[in-house]
């Protein structure tokens, strides 16, 4: 069991390895813009299918929501769900040309003004096989939870540039409007809380991220 380490219980960034480093870099300036917090590294490790994790980004209006949803779109991105009124809001998922999910959405049901484009939040969530195990592996790298709702999501205190939460995979996937099946490589590195891999296999470095940035 790793101990906690005080001041790094955060996500700070995240590295994508993508096939194709250009392509990539081009549909994210294009798309979202995220700047240091979002690197892309070259990789050929297969991977098929989910991935088991999604990426959000929050935003203050329906508005913003078809600003960068139609950006991804024009970039190159696929629709997985169109951006539509629910419950909790207004949202739409997309799929970049590197694999990647990306979920944009708002609780606010009105426009107040018009679109900026302007991100509030970025979340990351990854699909927890067992949310129990792995919220317990997060407690152990000195994460604090802020919500947890039983066996199926857990919400982390946000502690760096992007939230980190679990959620059961197969309702990650039905979220995402895509199959829970998938294998090989997650293409995902996560970087701030040390070096340690999770239950799910995904995996922390230590040190600073190495790569191009998403600009």
């Amino acid at each position: 069991m790793a101990p906690s380490v005080s001041g790094m219980t955060s996500l700070d960034a995240i590295t994508l390895e993508v096939a194709d480093l250009a392509a990539a870099e081009r549909f994210y300036a294009n798309a979202f813009g995220l700047g240091p917090l979002l690197r892309l590294r070259a990789s050929q490790e297969p991977a098929t299918g989910f991935r088991g994790f999604t990426l959000s980004l929050t935003v203050a209006q329906p508005a913003d929501v078809d600003l960068l949803v139609g950006n991804a779109l024009d970039a190159g991105a696929t629709a997985l769900k169109p951006a539509a009124k629910s419950l909790w809001g207004y949202g739409g998922v997309v799929q970049a040309p590197d694999g990647t999910i990306w979920k944009v959405a708002t609780s606010a049901r009105k426009n107040t003004g018009p679109a900026t484009g302007e991100i509030g939040d970025v979340v990351l969530l990854l699909g927890a096989t067992d949310v129990a195990a792995s919220r317990q592996c997060y407690l152990d790298h000195g994460f604090t939870v802020e919500k947890s709702f039983g066996r199926m999501y857990v919400q982390f205190a946000a502690a760096g540039a992007v939230k980190l939460g679990l959620y059961r995979r197969r309702a990650l996937a039905k979220d995402a409007g895509v199959a829970p099946e998938g294998s090989g490589s997650h293409r995902i590195e996560l970087h701030g809380a040390g070096r340690f891999t999770d239950p799910d296999g995904f995996a922390w470095a230590s040190g600073q991220p190495v790569g191009q940035l998403g600009a």
